[in-house]
């Protein structure tokens, strides 16, 4: 997303030079996968954080300039909000201590930021959307300095040739337009990333998408927007609009939209990058000097930066990435359905499960999605966004139970079973996998604690909305940093 890219015009003559090449990179993809060109014999996993930055009022704080500058550690980018800020872990293989290695380091890394940011009047909260934002903090002049996202902007409102329109009917309703897409910077994600051989990679997107809705309900930490209570993960249905390019009569003729769950299983990792093609116009059509064709025949190793550039304004809840280290070209399924926080742990327990599970599901003689349609995943997702760890699912031969039952009885062994694959020490794997149990057992996530904690304060403490939710952020600030799990911080 952060991508740097040189703020420009677009002409006519920029968008079919794209398109062209853009196709000339799928057809070049195509063949790396016929000669089986990838790197995969030792698997990484990694993950990216999204935080944001509040003053000492725990009001959004547009300081990640001074911050970054601050903090001085690459590890640390911009993101779309002048109040987001991103960390890019080091990926690892997950092994005996990767996981616990993960939880140290990102700890370590999140500490010493906050340390440097504070001396800039900013603090980092991870947090999926940040309660007390308001819609006046989020004009075109919160967006970040990066000229991509300034071109983004203008490219998704010049396609959509009038303002966005965002109705969100959850607990309470929000009917509102924007005239930017800075609503999207609202939205703060954790992102899991699992390196995948190309014949393994078709299996693996499949099982995270069957999981996806489960995962939403178990780290649901999103329950407001603009001082209202909406969904329990209120960024899946906010991010689907911030960044829709479609008009209401181009939505009526059934044009897919640029954030998107998809629409049927797929066979390989080429059936996602050949519907970004067929399927959605070009946002940036900037060209990369590189022949694709000609750096494989030469025997390098292309970069194929028209398409990576494409599936990167295409936001897929599991988007495929294509990538090159050391010359070395890769797959990854990148995991984006769950929110920031509400702790380190907190965050390393839902990477324990993801990884657990979807190896378990990818490695499975009878695929599940093979017994469940595409819809129900898709149903899934929504529902659980909608109603957090309350939710109720649809599982091939169970029907539809709650996601808690479901994660109790069927997953969380999956989850033990896929960790076992990966390496995991049974005590790390009992100790993360414990904290996904406890919060089945007690209902409990970062939104219903956000919620109760709320409702508390407006009615016990005769707080009016917006100093209720001040306060929810100012309580939630210390537990965060005390890395004690959700399910355990103390009740309102």
């Amino acid at each position: 997303m952060g991508e740097e890219v040189d703020q420009r015009e677009f002409t006519r003559e920029d968008r079919a030079r794209y398109r062209q090449k853009v196709r000339r990179c799928l057809d070049v993809f195509a063949e790396m996968l016929r000669e089986s060109r990838f790197d995969f014999e030792r698997p990484l996993t990694g993950m990216e954080i999204e935080l944001n930055l509040i003053d000492d009022s725990a009001d959004p704080a547009m300081r990640n300039a001074d911050v970054l500058a601050a903090v001085a550690d690459p590890a640390f980018q911009t993101e779309l909000g002048q109040f987001n800020v991103e960390i890019n872990v080091a990926p690892r293989r997950l092994g005996t201590r990767g996981s616990a290695e993960f939880e140290s380091d990102i700890r370590a890394s999140l500490n010493a930021a906050e340390d440097k940011a504070r001396a800039v009047g900013a603090h980092m909260v991870m947090i999926g959307i940040l309660p007390t934002l308001r819609q006046s903090h989020l004009t075109v002049e919160s967006l970040s300095a990066n000229p991509r996202y300034a071109l983004i902007n203008e490219q998704i409102f010049t396609a959509r040739g009038e303002d966005l329109t965002i109705r969100i009917d959850g607990v309470e309703r929000l009917n509102t337009t924007a005239d930017t897409v800075a609503p999207e910077a609202a939205c703060t994600s954790t992102q899991f990333h699992l390196q995948v051989s190309p014949a393994q990679f078709a299996s693996y997107w499949n099982a995270a998408q069957t999981i996806a809705g489960v995962q939403v309900a178990l780290g649901a930490n999103s329950p407001f927007l603009y001082g209202k209570e909406l969904w329990r993960e209120t960024r899946i249905p906010l991010f689907e609009q911030a960044t829709d390019t479609r008009s209401e009569e181009i939505k009526a003729q059934g044009v897919r939209p640029r954030v998107w769950f998809g629409e049927r299983w797929i066979t390989s990792v080429f059936d996602l990058f050949e519907e970004n093609v067929r399927y959605f116009p070009a946002l940036l059509p900037i060209c990369d000097p590189e022949d694709p064709a000609e750096a494989l025949a030469q025997g390098d190793t292309p970069a194929l930066a028209e398409l990576r550039l494409h599936n990167g304004t295409i936001y897929r809840w599991n988007r495929p990435i294509y990538d090159v280290v050391r010359n070395r070209p890769h797959l990854r399924v990148e995991n984006r359905v769950l929110p920031a926080g509400p702790t380190v742990i907190d965050t390393i327990a839902n990477a324990a499960f993801y990884f657990g599970v979807v190896r378990t599901l990818a490695e499975s003689d009878r695929p599940l999605w093979s017994q469940m349609s595409f819809s129900a995943a898709e149903e899934n997702f929504h529902n659980c966004a909608r109603n957090g760890i309350a939710a109720q699912v649809f599982w091939p031969g169970l029907g539809y139970l709650p996601v808690t039952e479901l994660v109790l009885r069927r997953l969380l062994p999956l989850a033990a079973s896929g960790l076992d694959l990966w390496g995991v020490a049974p005590e790390e794997r009992d100790r993360l996998l414990g904290i996904i149990e406890q919060r089945c057992l007690l209902g409990r996530n970062g939104a219903s604690w956000q919620v109760e904690t709320l409702h508390h304060l407006e009615v016990e403490g005769n707080l009016d909305r917006r100093e209720a939710l001040r306060e929810v952020v100012k309580r939630y600030v210390p537990l965060m940093h005390s890395n004690q799990p959700v399910h355990e911080w103390p009740s309102a």
